[in-house]
């Protein structure tokens, strides 16, 4: 579907003619009758103004479109040449009205560039009225207008909702008074020369809008997406622009959206390759290293015989020696205890046919993605090896550290240390030991810590646990803290996920 879309200036002219209409029923005053000379005006620059859109979008299509692709383009450019004379005809038929009653009002005033007799009220009703000139306008007008539709919005579907700014209809019926019609509307008893030629005026910005809209849309058409061979890129893909001595290089050459049942000639460094259902494949051997580049050139055959030729965009690839490397996927350590996820890659080998050892420990995983678990502290290597045409060949072999999950930290309330009103120490029943900043999920069980209260101006009160739990002596103990009250917390002790016992360091609160 398509619609007229006027701009915000071209909407306040029209609503502004109305008003002045209004007023022009009641009285003509000079005021109102340059009013209506300044809106004609203001008419005649939009209309000049869509008509140099007009024309740039014509030689825009003529220098691009029309003169690459002409057996496509020219019935196109045909149907809105078309559109573009019915609104000549329409146009100058227009002008001749304007001209005629021109000539009846005395001419053009030079000073204000009005017709002379713009106040006279006789003029307009007797020539496009009484002569009939407003009915076969408005005639040529709707002929002009379905002609337009019928080359622009040939199917019922576009037409539907279809809004024009060209029309000539009759007013709506205002409510106690006698049906107008569009010819009194504009050019009735009462209607000033000068208005009748605004109302003229603003029919010829509608007549250029619309023929505006219909040529966009009509020159539009031309970029709809059909099969043309001479619209076609030349394109060579490889499967990979990194290999190993002793592989092969291969790529396929062809057009993009390329023609099956068509076999171009396609030429690669002086020779000719194989074709097979429009692709060429094209194969180097890699018998030395370094940046290798290579190009072409794509002839076919176009439908009227003559033949187009496309050149290959230069190509790029590297050949390399036997290669692989092994990236921890967290840290550049292994951590005892937590399976520590890495990934490799071999570049150029398929991953299927990649193989992954490790001198201590434990590796497993595929497609890349691997676990390594490791027990002691030390070194150990990870070695990669891929299997080319049945060999098992080493493509790199890689150091790591092994080391124990470093310790936690205690935490009392979410503290390590420090303040903590009274309310929150009370509300706590357990001591949690924490791995900050650790990317791994290693918890922590605590096995024992020692508890001491000491109160202000009272004795240590000493309390022990075998868990990270609060005793009910210690919380009865923590009952009876008052501000300035100290609290210890030490002889903390547990076992990680690695199985290893630690010590850990003691935390000190003071209640508030």
């Amino acid at each position: 579907m398509a619609a007229l879309k006027e701009t915000p200036r071209q909407k306040m002219m029209g609503i502004l003619y109305l008003v002045l209409l209004g007023i022009a029923a009641t009285t003509v005053t000079d005021h109102v009758l340059d009013a209506f000379r300044n809106l004609t005006v203001s008419l005649e620059t939009s209309t000049k103004n869509v008509q140099n859109t007009v024309s740039n979008t014509f030689a825009a299509f003529e220098a691009t479109k029309l003169k690459n692709e002409p057996d496509r383009a020219k019935p196109v450019y045909d149907r809105a040449t078309q559109v573009k004379k019915y609104s000549s005809d329409l146009d100058n038929y227009i002008n001749e009205i304007k001209t005629m009653l021109t000539t009846k009002g005395g001419g053009v005033e030079e000073t204000s560039g009005d017709v002379k007799a713009r106040a006279d009220v006789d003029i307009s009703p007797r020539v496009m009225i009484h002569e009939k000139k407003a009915a076969e306008l408005k005639q040529r007008i709707e002929d002009t207008r379905n002609k337009i539709i019928a080359i622009a919005w040939p199917s019922p579907s576009e037409q539907q909702g279809l809004r024009l700014g060209l029309n000539a209809q009759d007013p709506p019926k205002r409510k106690g008074s006698i049906q107008s019609t569009w010819e009194e509307d504009n050019f009735g008893e009462g209607i000033p020369l000068t208005a009748a030629i605004t109302a003229l005026t603003k029919i010829q910005a509608d007549l250029k809008n619309t023929e505006a809209d219909a040529v966009k849309k009509i020159l539009g058409e031309a970029d709809k997406a059909v099969i043309n061979l001479d619209r076609f890129q030349a394109v060579a893909v490889a499967p990979s622009s990194y290999i190993l001595l002793g592989q092969q290089y291969k790529a396929d050459v062809f057009l993009t959206a390329f023609d099956s049942k068509t076999n171009p000639d396609i030429t690669v460094g002086g020779q000719k390759l194989n074709i097979v259902d429009g692709k060429g494949l094209y194969v180097a051997s890699a018998t030395s290293e370094g940046e290798k580049k290579w190009s072409g050139t794509i002839r076919i055959k176009q439908t009227d015989g003559t033949e187009k030729e496309y050149s290959l965009p230069e190509q790029t690839y590297y050949v390399a020696k036997p290669s692989a490397t092994v990236s921890p996927t967290k840290m550049n350590v292994f951590y005892i205890g937590v399976p520590n996820p890495v990934s490799i890659s071999a570049p150029g080998i398929s991953m299927d046919k990649v193989h992954v050892s490790i001198s201590e420990g434990e590796i497993k995983g595929s497609n890349g993605n691997y676990v390594v678990s490791v027990k002691s502290r030390g070194n150990v290597k990870v070695t990669v090896s891929g299997d080319f045409g049945g060999h098992n060949t080493v493509l790199g072999v890689s150091d790591f550290r092994v080391k124990p999950i470093p310790p936690p930290h205690v935490k009392f309330g979410g503290k390590g240390g420090g303040k903590l009103t009274v309310a929150a120490m009370k509300a706590q029943n357990r001591i949690f030991a924490v791995l900050d900043d650790f990317e791994f999920d290693a918890p922590f069980t605590i096995q024992h810590f020692t508890l001491y209260i000491t109160k202000p101006r009272g004795d240590v009160q000493v309390f022990e646990s075998t868990t990270n739990a609060m005793t009910p002596a210690m919380m009865s103990g923590m009952n009876g803290l008052t501000p300035g009250s100290k609290v210890y917390f030490d002889l903390i002790s547990g076992t990680g996920v690695d199985g290893m016992k630690r010590q850990l360091d003691p935390i000190i609160f003071t209640a508030e």
